[in-house]
């Protein structure tokens, strides 16, 4: 199991909205979207808020820094992207999971040769 969990990572950073307002994170696209982002700008050179071990990669760490509140998501600022509806993320991620999987046979293959 990954910890955190989206759950668990959403919850955390809706805390602290009043009831009354728009939660920040609504799905987990948007965690996607938020830590992929800051994952490209570690990797890009950016300096991690948070310590790490030795050797984890960059998204392990962006994920971390939302976890921990370094990081924040800023509903509507620039660079956001339209939430796709959850159905049509878990197509494009199982296409992409097919791909993958086609992509590892076909290298195992031809390793054997």
């Amino acid at each position: 199991m990954i910890h955190p969990s989206y759950k668990e990572l959403i919850d955390k950073i809706n805390n602290g909205v009043a009831e009354d307002e728009e939660p920040i994170v609504t799905s987990r696209y948007s965690i996607v979207l938020a830590s992929s982002k800051r994952a490209r700008q570690l990797t890009a050179g950016d300096v991690a808020l948070v310590k790490y071990e030795k050797g984890k990669k960059p998204l392990s760490v962006a994920v971390q820094e939302l976890y921990e509140g370094k990081v924040n998501i800023i509903p509507g600022s620039e660079g956001d992207v339209e939430e796709l509806p959850e159905e049509s993320v878990d197509a494009i991620a199982e296409e992409a999971a097919e791909e993958l999987v086609d992509e590892i046979q076909d290298d195992f293959g031809a390793a054997e040769e």
